[in-house]
């Protein structure tokens, strides 16, 4: 088989790329392992929270012209990263996924978490609730409504922080009858499968009569993300039958906004023309001096896959896209270089709230995002996403727009 580009990976960095392509007329393939990043997201997308020495950031473009040169946004430059941003929502809205901006302000946007905090964030999913400062005030009667048994979304958290931020909250269970099923498994509440069954329009309804009967004149009413996973039309509804504010807040992953997400996005990727191959694993690459020439998959055997330019978006140390032993950082499938330090013990900190250096470990590249391997560059071989070198992604809160931009950097490079 031989396709144009070969994405391993099946993330955001990698259908972002795999899009962008095949819209411009070249045939690709994705191979996804599993899971990846989306499924744990929160409907935000951040783009620069906090350099690398940890100072806060407010104005993410004004800070990235000060970013260490080999930082994936130095790679793109400034120019580069502005113009790529303003691509973004038309970009999803194209896939069906609706992304706003609120304005777009020059300044981060705060979301609330599952945790009941602030967290900054650039880009969000259309029901994200965001607020201008993470010292805005929430003021008024808010009814947290939370299923009964479902233990993923922590009402005692939301409400302790809104209650910092001015409300009055009162806390309420729904038995849906539905989801009392899921019950008889405690493994089977799950947001994802909880969203399953609020998927049924039948049944969503009736969890909404059930809010409007526990409703004693609430401002706000705050709802666990379980809603929309294959209609998100469905939440815009639920706000518009609830007389009152309606606030989607995040659960523990499994994500439903980012599983619709990844779900849209795929589909976008296929309607264009390109295969996508779930739970399959790349390996043996073949090389021809400094390009590679083919690789093989663990589902497809000795079938080898041709191409003419390869993208790797397998992920950080989560999608195992880095591995590590005690002493070295590998990269499995091409045996790339890695930027890591020598000393191992720092690596990581001692508590594990502080920055752990480990999650900034990746590929080492050029400016165009090209792999090294033995200090020489891979002629068709880039990387994007969490695996570029440069980042700590989870420290600085990039990680989103650090994958979507490195994919239309690439995706650029590749078409010419």
């Amino acid at each position: 088989m031989r396709f144009d580009t070969i994405i391993i990976g099946g993330g955001l960095s990698s259908l972002v790329c795999g899009i962008a392509q095949q819209k411009a007329g070249r045939k690709c393939l994705i191979v996804s392992a599993g899971q990846n990043a989306l499924h744990f997201s929160s409907g935000a997308f951040g783009l620069l929270s906090r350099m690398p020495d940890g100072t806060p950031v407010d104005e993410p473009l004004s800070a990235i012209a000060s970013l260490p040169e080999d930082h994936p946004y130095s790679k793109i430059g400034v120019d580069g990263v502005r113009a790529y941003l303003d691509k973004v929502q038309p970009f999803f809205h194209d896939c069906g996924v609706e992304l706003s901006r609120c304005g777009q302000t020059s300044r981060n946007l705060q979301r609330f978490t599952p945790v009941g905090s602030f967290k900054p964030a650039w880009f969000t999913l259309n029901e994200t609730d965001v607020f201008a400062s993470k010292d805005a005030r929430i003021e008024g009667k808010v009814l947290i409504v939370n299923f009964a048994g479902f233990l993923d979304f922590n009402s005692r958290f939301i409400a302790e922080g809104l209650e910092r931020r001015g409300a009055a909250c009162r806390i309420e269970a729904v038995r849906h009858p539905e989801v009392e099923r899921l019950r008889v498994n405690p493994s089977e509440m799950r947001s994802v499968n909880i969203a399953r069954v609020m998927d049924r329009e039948e049944n969503w309804k009736q969890f909404v009569h059930q809010v409007r009967e526990m409703m004693d004149g609430e401002d706000i009413v705050v709802l666990p993300e379980v809603f929309g996973l294959t209609n998100p039309s469905v939440i815009g509804w639920i706000a518009e039958m609830i007389p009152a504010k309606v606030m989607f807040v995040g659960t523990m992953p499994p994500s439903v906004p980012g599983l619709r997400a990844q779900k849209l996005l795929k589909k976008a990727f296929e309607e264009a023309g390109g295969m996508f191959l779930p739970g399959d694993v790349a390996l043996d690459p073949k090389f021809d001096g400094n390009r590679v020439r083919s690789i093989r998959t663990a589902n497809l055997g000795a079938i080898e896959i041709e191409a003419d330019s390869f993208v790797l978006a397998s992920g950080s140390f989560f999608g195992k896209g880095i591995e590590a032993v005690p002493g070295s950082v590998t990269e499995p499938v091409f045996g790339l270089d890695v930027d890591y330090p020598a000393d191992r013990t720092s690596w990581y900190a001692p508590q594990m709230s502080d920055r752990q250096a480990y999650l900034g470990f990746g590929v080492k590249t050029d400016g165009c995002f090209h792999a090294l391997k033995d200090g020489n560059v891979v002629d068709n071989l880039y990387v994007i996403g969490a695996e570029l070198g440069g980042c700590n992604p989870l420290a600085e809160g990039s990680g989103a727009c650090v994958a979507i931009l490195s994919a239309f950097k690439v995706a650029d490079e590749i078409i010419g």
